[in-house]
């Protein structure tokens, strides 16, 4: 079982950059590791995710702005945020699964991911 605890969060002007981090308890080398966000009673969204061979996927409005990486060794995920602007605000939660080598579509759906943060606020003003 993986325990994922996620940092970085705050209050940012629009443009400002934030990184995001995700801690896991355990290795997650087999694992797809995906960021989403959520708005207080909205489902959560998809934002990114990296497969376990560190290739990224992007939702559409966040590319370019927001980069994916992992670092095995460390067991984390980061979700570099530039360019931010207002309608990135939400909860951002982190999410691992064990990747046996779906397609990016099947790795952006939340109920295929079985271990969950807690998640961090992320507040863009205008």
């Amino acid at each position: 079982q993986v325990q994922l605890v996620e940092s970085g969060g705050g209050l940012v002007q629009a443009g400002a950059s934030l990184r995001l981090s995700c801690s896991a308890s355990g290795r997650i080398s087999t694992y797809a590791m995906g960021w989403f966000r959520q708005d207080p009673g909205k489902d959560r969204e998809f934002v990114a995710v990296i497969n376990r061979e560190g290739s990224p996927y992007y939702e559409d409005s966040v590319k370019g702005r927001f980069t994916i990486s992992r670092d095995n060794a460390k067991n984390t995920v980061y979700l570099q945020m530039n360019s931010l602007k207002p309608e990135d605000t939400g909860v951002y939660y982190c999410a691992a699964q064990v990747d046996y080598g779906g397609s990016y579509i099947l790795l952006s759906l939340s109920q295929r991911y079985d271990y969950w943060g807690q998640g961090t606020q992320v507040t863009v003003s205008s």
